[in-house]
């Protein structure tokens, strides 16, 4: 533990500290009334009298004669918006299949200061009413932040409202959830990875098609449930991961047996409902992997967050399953 704690505390700090500063140069925001060029563009709004600010990912296909499909991703705490498009891979997934990528930046310990992974970690009010969680401690209304983001976006950007999207990992996995109970019905279809729901209690409007990954060996995101450990402190008790789907299979009018959809190179994915293009929720596990966007380029070490193994690229998963769904 004590190797952990010098770990995060020297090298890996640094290390995420450099790497941020390489990667988090301001994207400007476009002057009001300019033409939009492709790439990624930040724009800022004040919530509940703090400056917040989300990053879009414009495909160079854009053409605001048509609606565009919408992913919003969640980065992880201690992340950033730009960590998250690049450690994911959305933005190349949104030049490829046509769509805008959106990613949101959650809120810093002290906002007059850069964001960092240790020193000044951006967090997520996910719900869990976890005491040590920096969000949660301020009483951020991040579900007001995504509802007056997507208003914001229509402002700039040409939406399918039938096909909005919400994907994120980790803290950002259980902020997904939480717009899946809270905002239902902007939401067409969700895919949290290696996180917790923690509203399991408060039921959605109507339920949302939901897609869940997660490693069977992650250390932060406990598989068959339990405390939640990042060095000497505790955040919080998840429940087992077949408990959450059991509690989201219940939202649907469809059986509780499951069909498997997926069972290559240690990933297993099962469906819940009907054996269609579009099942109501499906569940991948990945054997022996830890606390990793699979398939995505990974900051954490090893040591912190168990190993990096899976094959499987959950972006190309998580789209397939969003562009099967669509709001009717």
């Amino acid at each position: 533990m004590n190797s952990l704690k010098l770990m995060l505390a020297g090298g890996l700090a640094s290390w995420l500290v450099l790497s941020r500063s390489a990667l988090s140069a301001e994207i400007p925001e476009p002057p009001a009334g300019e033409r939009m060029t492709p790439g990624p563009h930040t724009y800022t709004l004040t919530v509940d009298g703090v400056k917040r600010s989300y990053v879009v990912h414009v495909p160079r296909a854009y053409d605001p004669a048509k609606k565009w499909p919408v992913v919003m991703m969640f980065h992880g705490g201690g992340g950033t918006a730009q960590e998250a498009m690049r450690d994911t891979g959305w933005a190349e997934k949104a030049e490829q299949a046509g769509f805008l990528a959106v990613f949101p930046e959650g809120t810093p310990e002290d906002p007059t200061k850069p964001p960092q992974f240790r020193g000044n970690p951006q967090t997520w009010n996910d719900g869990s009413q976890r005491s040590n969680l920096g969000a949660v401690q301020r009483g951020t209304d991040d579900v007001k932040f995504v509802s007056r983001l997507l208003a914001d976006l229509k402002t700039h950007l040409s939406v399918d409202e039938q096909r909005i999207y919400a994907t994120g990992f980790s803290n950002g996995a259980s902020m997904t959830f939480r717009v899946a109970r809270e905002l239902s019905p902007i939401f067409a279809a969700v895919a949290p990875v290696a996180g917790a729901d923690w509203l399991a209690n408060l039921a959605p409007a109507q339920p949302v098609p939901l897609l869940y990954i997660t490693g069977t060996a992650d250390p932060l995101n406990p598989f068959d449930g339990g405390t939640i450990h990042i060095g000497l402190r505790t955040y919080g008790r998840k429940p087992p991961t077949q408990e959450m789907i059991r509690q989201w299979v219940k939202l649907f009018p469809c059986p509780e047996t499951a069909w498997v959809v997926y069972d290559r190179d240690g990933a297993k994915g099962v469906a819940y409902g009907a054996a269609t293009n579009a099942p109501s929720v499906v569940l991948y596990t990945l054997a022996g992997h830890g606390h990793h966007w699979p398939g995505g380029k990974s900051l954490l070490p090893e040591s912190f967050a168990g190993k990096d193994i899976a094959k499987l690229k959950a972006t190309d998963v998580i789209w397939e399953f969003f562009r099967t769904n669509a709001k009717k």
